[in-house]
């Protein structure tokens, strides 16, 4: 294998695969290419030709292009760049806004159906003032890489190696004008750069030492680690608070069970769940990371019956399955779960302690469609459907989604 790498080859691309990546075929053989758009014909060059099912390339000339295509948002990761020289990070910055949001759409849709058998017409929605400002500007937090030289850029696409950039247009105005561009870092790997809605923008370079910053949704404010997880388009802490309260059943809500909210990072969603339902509402917020969880209890002090704690959400779940007393069983069993997994998704454990506790209601957000089809698979094994979903770009110019689905009890 090897032999092939660096040749160009004339392509045509049909589709979009999960990823964001172009999917042609050459004699037979699937090619993933970047940089193309579906229904065009392009000139791609070969990167990788060791697996015998598929290839990789880079398109390199546009022969015929989509109606869709546009002059890239970013220079950095311009198609008239050698491959290895374009930035990553805005994968989609070629294709028009419109038609990025109809192919994270496809990609939803191809899934669920793939892998749970739901048919799907789910519309992906624009985020308010992605339209007026081209998705561009909407990024609240970067992480920049150093690399020999000391200097500062996104990393290129399926690559260790930095490109040294001068602008990152998806970034918010304090975040870019906050940037480093010409200063040299020595002995740190990464420098991110973040504008809270409170405070003044501030670098974090390295393994620095966190410090705790305010960010604000609507009338609440939620302390976190600067360091920390927050959601980074300007417009989504507020979105899913809003999405999450709207797919809770309230018909299927008892503010008196044992609620949770899984994964809860410094608890944002289950502040949600708790304005929605009112002050005594019964709510247990679980992640990992211990910092976010004491950040997740101050956050989430207005409600009497809400807590936070620090595990690992498959051991709370094993622990609360072998341990519940009859009684905390049938709180379970009343309850709506709110998950908000990392990108690999809840997976099967995850599912499927849940399928046997059988809350009432699961709220899923999923920012990977794959892996949230899985677990809508994994669910309807234990007797749930999909009742409710909505789809949001809260990633302009990549091919990232977000979504929040309601499971229930068949």
């Amino acid at each position: 294998m090897g032999e092939f790498i660096g040749r160009e080859v004339e392509l045509e691309v049909s589709k979009i695969a999960h990823g964001g990546i172009a999917v042609g075929r050459l004699d037979g053989r699937v090619v993933f290419v970047t940089d193309a758009v579906p229904g065009e014909t392009v000139v791609a060059r070969i990167s990788d030709d060791r697996k015998k099912s598929f290839w990789r390339a880079d398109a390199v000339r546009i022969l015929e292009p989509s109606e869709h295509r546009r002059e890239h948002v970013w220079s950095a990761a311009s198609i008239d760049r050698d491959p290895r020289g374009r930035a990553g990070g805005a994968e989609f910055g070629h294709i028009a806004l419109s038609h990025q949001r109809e192919l994270k759409r496809q990609v939803l849709a191809e899934a669920l159906q793939r892998m749970a058998g739901i048919e799907s017409d789910v519309k992906v929605e624009q985020m308010p003032g992605d339209h007026a400002a081209n998705g561009l500007g909407w990024r609240t937090r970067i992480r920049l890489h150093v690399d020999e030289q000391g200097r500062i850029g996104p990393m290129a696409s399926r690559s260790h190696s930095v490109i040294p950039v001068q602008e990152v247009p998806l970034a918010s105005a304090a975040v870019q004008a906050a940037t480093p561009f010409d200063e040299r870092f020595e002995g740190i790997a990464t420098v991110d750069v973040l504008a809270p809605t409170r405070g003044d923008a501030r670098l974090v370079l390295g393994e620095q030492k966190p410090t705790v910053i305010r960010e604000r949704v609507g009338e609440r404010e939620f302390q976190l680690d600067d360091t920390g997880f927050w959601q980074v388009h300007r417009e989504a802490p507020g979105v899913l608070s809003a999405a999450v309260q709207q797919a809770v059943d309230d018909a299927l809500f008892d503010p008196r069970a044992a609620n949770l909210d899984l994964y809860g990072g410094v608890g944002l969603l289950a502040a949600a769940v708790g304005d929605r339902f009112g002050p005594t509402t019964r709510i247990t917020s679980v992640e990992s990371d211990a910092r976010a969880t004491d950040h997740a209890a101050e956050n989430l002090s207005d409600w009497v019956g809400a807590a936070a704690e620090t595990a690992r959400v498959d051991r709370w779940l094993r622990d609360a399955e072998q341990n519940a007393s009859t009684a905390e069983r049938d709180r379970l069993r009343a309850a709506t779960v709110v998950l908000d997994p990392p990108r690999s998704g809840a997976g099967t454990e995850v599912m499927g302690i849940l399928g046997r506790l059988a809350p009432a209601q699961i709220v899923y957000v999923a920012c990977d469609p794959v892996a949230l089809a899985r677990d809508v698979a994994l669910a309807a094994e234990a007797g749930y459907r999909l009742d409710h979903l909505r789809a949001f770009d809260l990633f302009p110019h990549t091919h990232h989604v977000e979504a929040v689905a309601r499971l229930v009890r068949d």
